[in-house]
């Protein structure tokens, strides 16, 4: 053998210590740069260590964002059980046959909605024949992501569906790849195929309404958002939408506008980042124009003759209700609105004015304010239907449109906790409701007024795992009430399998949002159970910020009161530790969107009490939201930095700031989907990098990115399934597994 010279020595070494670095690094994710950039705030200096992020499409970024998504990836699927879970989650999201949603009912019996099928990925469009049966189907979102030839790996999804009063057409939206940017077309129903006149028209506005066709049925209205430059600020995408009238056969972009801040035919006051629609009910004779100042519940309403939108005269808009009447919902009967306002109603009220002639200060009380919270309503051919929260449980309740009559509460069918509004038709008597539970999954039910009788509709056919208890899992749910920080009661609803050791060795994951007044309502999947069947509790903590108990309950956790979200978060965890259910290294937070708040902030305030987080396209950094395209909306929600209060209140809530150096943070999963245009993929790219630089735990803090997806909207089932299995296989090898894994039957 011959003996190696130096140079060869030399190269063998070098290369030993390549594959040494290499595979060091394999073992954990790239260490991002710090390039600090400091802010001054109301004479307050903040410094922003990963500011340069924010050019997200900056290749050194990408290269980062690449790396830290493989790494993740390479991780989570090596997880134990990893692939184990995503059979399951797969076996048991598909023991239902098909799931439906209705979207219109005809008086004749005929049904449009959306199906799919237990082995399909998306939702596709479907009509039934009243008389024979037969469904016919007019939208498959994949054919057509085929046909317009979309890159490998990209999907289309169905973001809405509206039948022309006629039934003839259907105006129907289409987003890629979870974007939200949706792309509007007509069809022909007994076609199936796209009006061939018609092209699609973008920059549709579909975030917060859809169109609404007008009695010719050749024509509809819709909400747009401006053509800017590709160079335009973020901040800018979403500011001064209008809503115009589009006559089929003409070309959109000559749409006259007749609801929108500045137009000739239909000016009326609202800011740049309010969002105005046009909503036409079938057999009313007034036209409702809404806008939706920001992400605020209050809402601004207008009133005009609906024949006056086709016109070519300026609309004769009269108000109905400002930010003042503290109304946050609302739907039309006739020439009547019904309006959900909480003015004098803590808990919310319903009254009735004439679209004609509106007077909010004169108009009737429908349904008066009292302990239960109204959270929506219907109007239906012959009543008015409301759902109520009554001690955390939906219930609805039928008001006949007579003058002075009184609520009556609509049966809740036998074993079903709860029970709440699934779909309603001006035109049609009777409603569909979804029963609820904890604990089993629910059925899609009929109440018919003449009756009184509550009925299956047969929609929503059985599936293999609906009910855990027979299957040999019996799962149990508990509701308590826990004392915060300051004395208050926070609502906690607690589910697992019967027969659990209070022993503190059990992994918990407790979720929860906290903003918008939004109500997290009583639900079941059947792909909970891979959580459950592994000795899993799961909670849901109704914190401040949420709706609860009303509006009140929604200002307790918003913009200065912000902390009293996390702090409510901390005390459910807390409670679970003391009785029992838990301990801190079995247990976790998860939260998304606005939940990243209320998740990052438990973690940056209390990290001794979590083992694992889980935050998914969560609200991070606070302090620059306001420069994103979602960022001006949501300022009533959280505040602006540009006075003193609104910015103290965003730093107390921007978990990224509050990160420090040297500490023992938990195990925490972050994921996003890039194509996100609510919330910018790089608040989470940079609470990554800064956890990463500043935890001493050694637990992994991993970055999970999907290229085809946005905040969750529009994803594909197999998307869901794929990031189910990873979350579980992750907080199970950071909480540890319960002694019992055993499945339900199959």
């Amino acid at each position: 053998m011959a003996v190696p010279t130096p140079i060869v020595i030399a190269i063998v070494i070098a290369l030993a210590a390549t594959l040494a670095a290499r595979a060091v690094a394999a073992e954990r994710p790239p260490a991002a740069p710090v390039r600090p950039v400091t802010d001054t705030y109301h004479g307050t200096s903040v410094v922003d260590p990963y500011r340069y992020f924010e050019d997200f499409k900056n290749p050194e970024v990408q290269a980062w964002v690449r790396a830290q998504a493989d790494y993740a990836a390479s991780v989570l699927h090596a997880a134990p059980g990893r692939d184990a879970l995503l059979a399951r989650a797969r076996e048991l999201d598909e023991g239902l046959p098909y799931r439906i949603s209705v979207l219109r009912r005809w008086p004749d019996g005929g049904l449009l909605y959306l199906k799919q099928l237990a082995a399909e990925n998306l939702d596709k469009l479907y009509y039934r024949d009243p008389r024979t049966g037969e469904e016919r189907l007019l939208v498959d979102p994949e054919r057509l992501a085929r046909d317009e030839g979309l890159p490998a790996g990209a999907h289309y999804s169905l973001a809405f569906a509206v039948p022309s009063p006629d039934n003839r057409l259907v105006a129907y939206g289409v987003a890629a790849s979870g974007s939200e940017q949706t792309i509007l077309h007509v069809l022909d129903a007994a076609t199936g195929r796209d009006l061939p006149a018609e092209k699609p028209i973008d920059r549709m506005e579909a975030e917060y309404t859809r169109p609404s066709w007008l009695p010719d049925s050749g024509s509809f209205v819709y909400s747009r958002r401006r053509k800017l430059p590709a160079d335009a600020p973020a901040a800018d995408l979403w500011k001064q939408t209008y809503a115009c009238v589009h006559r089929l056969g003409t070309d959109a972009d000559a749409d006259p506008v007749v609801f929108a801040q500045a137009s000739p035919r239909g000016a009326v006051p609202m800011a740049d980042a309010d969002f105005p629609s046009v909503i036409v009910t079938p057999g009313s004779g007034y036209a409702v124009g809404k806008i939706k100042h920001g992400d605020a519940d209050e809402l601004t309403l207008y009133a005009a003759p609906v024949e006056a939108l086709g016109g070519s005269a300026p609309v004769p808009w009269k108000k109905v209700c400002d930010v003042e009447h503290e109304v946050k919902d609302f739907t039309v009967h006739g020439d009547d609105v019904f309006l959900v306002s909480a003015a004098e109603a803590p808990r919310y009220k319903v009254i009735r004015t004439e679209l004609a002639r509106p007077d909010v200060s004169s108009a009737a009380t429908v349904v008066p304010p009292g302990d239960a919270v109204i959270d929506s309503l219907a109007a239906a051919k012959d009543a008015l239907y409301v759902e109520r929260i009554e001690d955390g449980l939906n219930r609805l309740a039928r008001v006949s449109y007579d003058p002075g009559a009184k609520p009556q509460a609509v049966p809740v069918p036998p074993g079903a906790a709860a029970a709440s509004l699934a779909h309603a038709d001006p035109d049609v008597a009777g409603v569909l409701f979804d029963s609820r539970s904890w604990t089993r999954a629910g059925r899609l039910y009929e109440y018919d007024a003449a009756t009184q009788n509550v009925s299956d509709t047969g929609l929503r056919p059985r599936g293999k795992f609906d009910d855990p208890a027979a299957l040999g899992l019996e799962l149990v749910s508990t509701e308590v009430k826990v004392p915060s920080h300051d004395g208050v009661l926070v609502p906690l609803s607690i589910v697992h399998r019967k027969g659990l050791k209070l022993d503190g060795s059990n992994p918990t994951l407790v979720v929860g949002y906290g903003a918008y007044g939004y109500t997290v309502n009583i639900s079941f999947r059947p792909t909970s159970l891979a959580w459950y069947e592994r000795g899993g509790v799961m909670a849901f903590a109704h914190v401040r910020g949420g709706g609860a108990y009303g509006k009140p309950w929604h200002l307790a956790g918003q913009k200065a009161t912000k902390p009293n979200t996390w702090k409510d978060f901390i005390a459910c965890c807390e409670y679970l530790v003391a009785k029992g259910y838990t301990s801190p290294q079995h247990l976790a937070g998860e939260g998304g969107s606005a939940g990243g708040i209320l998740i990052g902030r438990a973690i940056t305030e209390r990290p001794d009490l979590f083992a694992a987080a889980v935050i998914n396209v969560g609200c991070l950094d606070t302090l620059r939201m306001e420069t994103t395209t979602n960022g001006v909306p949501n300022i009533p929600e959280f505040g602006s930095t540009r006075t003193k209060e609104g910015f103290d209140a965003l730093l107390a809530m921007s978990a990224y700031a509050n990160v420090k150096d040297g500490t023992k943070y938990p195990a925490v999963l972050l994921t996003h989907g890039i194509n996100d245009p609510r919330v910018e993929p790089w608040e989470t790219a940079k609470m990554v990098a800064r956890l990463q630089a500043a935890t001493t735990s050694g637990k992994p803090v991993l970055f999970r990115v999907d290229y085809q997806a946005g905040h969750g909207i529009g994803s594909t089932k197999k998307q869901h399934q794929e990031e189910l299995a990873d979350t579980i296989a992750f907080l199970l090898a950071q909480l540890g597994s319960a002694r019992s894994t055993d499945k339900v039957a199959d």
